[in-house]
């Protein structure tokens, strides 16, 4: 249910319409707007009537809500959401790029590529340490060794990191990182979402191969019910009957979620077709579209990459590629 008033939040009124409707058990978002202040409400509505909250004479109006996802709504939180990334600003208008390695090799790469990519303006440096692959005789990362080195990387750059999770039990290993990935086949990984709801850190989630945007809404819900509301949500490409591209890029995903949630929206080219000389136009197409950021894998040395080599940009690419979507930017801000 969604209330919206016509005075502020600070209005002794307001507080006193707040007060009463914790009274009834009920859960309230507060988000003030620039022209108009609402108050979303969680919890068992069906016993609110609404012309009872009408009666407030700070109400404006009062509107159930028919979406099953409740705080990831816009409705709830009419103003965008910025997540800050240590100091990395995205959505609202604030636009990042996520650019390292696939897979953590070694501290050498890593740390090779991340000065790289920061030379050439990527805010974050992503490398993944623990790497679901679908054959159990791949490279499945270096663990917590790989997290370490991340964590050398930042040091000598500055970059937060970004890398991905898979279990409730790597937990620990991920005290220090700045934003927690969550991969595509952990997208309904419904007791690692819980426990991730309980951090007070970033969480990027990742759409299923084959989930609907309100599957991936309600991942999403799953964290910030737990209390985590910085989530930021990245299309990924989807499975679908094309063979020729590994998978479709949905470039759908971002007008239709920014009409739907106030979760900033950001775009992986690199993992879409699983060919780096796609990854330039879907970015440039991404970009143009009004995605808040971009994930793009970078290599020193695809062709002998331990994962996901010829996806992969070289380091030059990647610094072509980023002067084009600073002009692409420029004429639609």
């Amino acid at each position: 249910m969604i209330v919206k008033l016509k005075s502020d939040l600070k209005d002794i009124k307001t507080k006193e319409l707040i007060s009463w409707l914790k009274n009834k058990g009920l859960e309230i978002h507060p988000s003030e707007g620039k022209t108009y202040s609402v108050l979303g409400l969680v919890g068992d509505t069906a016993i609110i009537d609404i012309n009872t909250v009408k009666a407030f004479d700070i109400v404006d109006s009062v509107t159930r809500i028919q979406e099953p996802y409740k705080s990831a709504n816009r409705k709830f939180h009419p103003q965008d959401t910025v997540v800050n990334v240590s100091g990395v600003k995205i959505g609202g208008g604030n636009f990042a790029v996520m650019a390292g390695p696939c897979s953590v090799e070694s501290e050498e790469q890593v740390i090779e590529i991340a000065k790289a990519v920061k030379a050439s303006g990527a805010n974050l440096l992503r490398g993944g340490a623990f790497k679901p692959r679908t054959s159990p005789y791949s490279f499945q990362g270096m663990g917590d060794e790989g997290i370490k080195i991340l964590l050398k990387a930042k040091e000598v750059t500055g970059l937060p990191i970004v890398s991905e999770i898979m279990s409730v039990t790597q937990l620990e290993f991920f005290e220090d990182v700045d934003m927690l990935q969550v991969g595509a086949r952990n997208m309904q990984n419904f007791d690692l979402l819980k426990e991730l709801g309980k951090l007070d850190k970033p969480i990027l989630l990742k759409r299923g191969l084959a989930a609907t945007y309100e599957e991936w809404l309600m991942s999403a819900e799953y964290i910030m019910a737990g209390g985590n509301k910085n989530v930021i949500l990245c299309e990924r490409g989807i499975r679908t009957f094309e063979t020729g591209v590994r998978n479709v890029l949905d470039i759908t995903a971002v007008p239709y979620l920014k009409e739907r949630t106030h979760l900033p929206v950001i775009i992986d080219p690199s993992h879409a077709a699983g060919m780096w000389e796609m990854v330039e136009p879907l970015s440039k197409a991404a970009v143009a579209i009004g995605t808040d950021g971009l994930m793009i894998e970078v290599h020193n040395d695809p062709e002998k990459a331990l994962c996901d080599g010829p996806q992969s940009l070289k380091p030059e690419k990647f610094e072509k590629l980023m002067n084009e979507i600073s002009k692409i930017r420029t004429v639609i801000i």
